[in-house]
């Protein structure tokens, strides 16, 4: 479990570099013409996608060729090489279904993006389940391999399902259609106006979350743990007791990419009121499922992880975790807030702030405190995250209401 959560910083990373900047700025561009013309248009998908295509078949050649040199030098462990070249493979298709479900995002059509993501699951559990009951079978032990050939799986299943999607669209959609008036190359401006500071953002963030990832394990062995164990502690963590508290935020995530195109809409309309009504919902709904979640996961979160992982170490780390959901679930919806009214350079700032007192945690703290170290600085990012979203969030509805 923890070789395997060694690739998230690389995945995050190809991410950020080739679709992540691009679906949110498609998803905001459609969203704006929308509301302006009245219809349609394919060609905000198009032009990201003629961009964040090569960029990722770019990013898939380095990764499979730089294989080693990323696995031994920046992961700091040579185990995960074939894993990574596995991996690339999954950095084009990802970015073909970004670019998709941000059109469909923009028009408000979620169901789309939403079965491609289920696809996408059961894809990917069930090539787990298949190839590793093959390797028992036979006698074997299934690698971890099998797990990231699940992934790659699982998206090649969901990019073909949203290209099956976007190539019914037309048909059904009579006046967006491909064929409207506007050049598709005015569109570029736009739509790399908002793409390119959301990558920059996205990239220094993830930079920094990799720094995060690969120093845990390494600052785990000066507090005395040998590597297996460092690694087994970080796998816990990261791949046990975390999905759990980031299971009730599928919910508010869902909240946060609709509330993308509404608030871009009504911003652009200049219609304040709804942005300031939509606002007060989603603070009031998301903060009062977090302090239940909080609740739950403080009750049963011990139970949770011997029951369930049969691992006391994850129920420990589920409760502690269980103090951060009122301000993790609130955090993500209102960064989708601050995205819809353009404040994507304030959001990073924010945001490497809480990186950096995460990261300054790691190699303070958990050298002399453990892996303890790290969740209390999780705990106090959050925290200051939730504060200065606030701060800013309220500053700007003041703002428009004078």
């Amino acid at each position: 479990m923890g070789l395997y959560q060694l690739l998230s910083p690389v995945l995050s990373l190809s991410f950020s570099l080739t679709a992540a900047g691009y679906q949110t700025a498609i998803s905001k561009l459609v969203a704006e013409q929308t509301a302006r013309l009245k219809r349609t248009s394919l060609r905000p998908m198009l032009a990201g996608l003629s961009i964040s295509l090569p960029l990722s078949l770019l990013c898939n050649a380095l990764i499979y060729f730089g294989a080693d040199f990323i696995a031994e030098v920046l992961l700091q462990e040579s185990r995960t090489a074939s894993m990574l070249r596995i991996l690339s493979f999954s950095v084009p298709m990802s970015a073909v279904h970004a670019c998709v479900n941000g059109h469909f995002y923009g028009i408000k059509k979620a169901g789309i993006p939403a079965a491609s993501q289920l696809l996408e699951q059961i894809a990917r559990v069930g090539c787990v389940f298949i190839v590793s009951a093959q390797c028992l079978g036979a006698g074997k032990n299934p690698s971890i391999n099998v797990a990231v050939l699940g992934l790659t799986l699982g998206e090649l299943c969901s990019m073909l399902f949203s290209i099956a999607a976007i190539w019914q669209s037309p048909k059904n959609a009579g006046a967006a259609s491909l064929l409207l008036q506007e050049n598709r190359h005015s569109l570029y401006p736009g739509l790399l106006s908002m793409a390119l500071p959301l990558t920059a953002n996205r990239i220094v963030l993830n930079l920094l979350q990799s720094v995060e990832s690969v120093s845990i394990p390494a600052r785990l062995r000066l507090y005395g743990y040998d590597n297996t164990t460092a690694l087994s502690v970080y796998g816990v963590l990261t791949g046990m007791a975390m999905p759990f508290i980031f299971f009730p935020n599928a919910l508010t995530s869902s909240v946060a990419v609709l509330l993308l195109p509404v608030i871009s809409e009504n911003y652009a309309l200049g219609n304040y009121r709804a942005v300031k009504s939509a606002t007060l919902k989603t603070v009031r709904y998301c903060g009062l499922m977090g302090i239940c979640c909080m609740a739950g996961f403080l009750l049963l979160g011990n139970q949770i992880g011997t029951s369930v992982f049969n691992s006391p170490l994850a129920g420990r780390f589920i409760t502690t975790l269980g103090f951060i959901c009122p301000f993790l679930y609130l955090d993500t919806t209102l960064s989708s807030i601050l995205q819809g009214l353009g404040k994507a350079g304030h959001i990073f700032v924010m945001n490497a702030v809480c990186l950096l007192i995460r990261l300054a945690f790691v190699f303070l703290a958990v050298p002399r405190f453990g892996i303890t170290g790290y969740l209390w600085g999780l705990l106090v990012s959050q925290l200051v995250l939730g504060v200065l979203y606030f701060l800013c969030l309220s500053r700007f509805l003041k703002k428009v209401s004078t």
